[in-house]
């Protein structure tokens, strides 16, 4: 999925990266490996081919991505992706959840006795 070295934990990953990847195409035309590198520019890793081409498989089959066949700028054609309509209807709905669940799970975690600090009263 990411390179080993990536800073995030795989089932984090797992749970945003499909959205990630739609962000980035709503930014513009683009290719896969543009992609890629838009990720890993964002701190996000490296994200492999065997998980980033199935994912904007799966966008398209769902309408939220459409494809067309371009020329590369030295060498053979590329795939570009950009969001449909739906895609941005999509993307826009589900970043609002995200933020809610972000926020939820992060005043859930901050407020955990693990997250808090520990002062030299509470070591036994």
């Amino acid at each position: 999925m990411v390179d080993e070295a990536s800073p995030w934990p795989g089932e984090w990953m797992r749970g945003v990266l499909t959205l990630c990847v739609l962000a980035v195409v709503d930014e513009g035309r683009t290719y896969g490996y543009a992609i890629a590198a838009r990720l890993a520019e964002a701190g996000l890793g490296t994200v492999k081919g065997g998980t980033l081409y199935p994912i904007l498989g799966r966008l398209e089959q769902d309408g939220l991505v459409a494809s067309t066949w371009g020329a590369g700028e030295s060498g053979p054609g590329r795939k570009f992706f950009e969001a449909t309509p739906l895609g941005r209807e999509h993307l826009a709905e589900r970043t609002a959840r995200w933020d809610d669940f972000v926020d939820r799970a992060g005043s859930l975690l901050h407020h955990s006795t693990a997250a808090q600090p520990r002062t030299r009263h509470d070591v036994s």
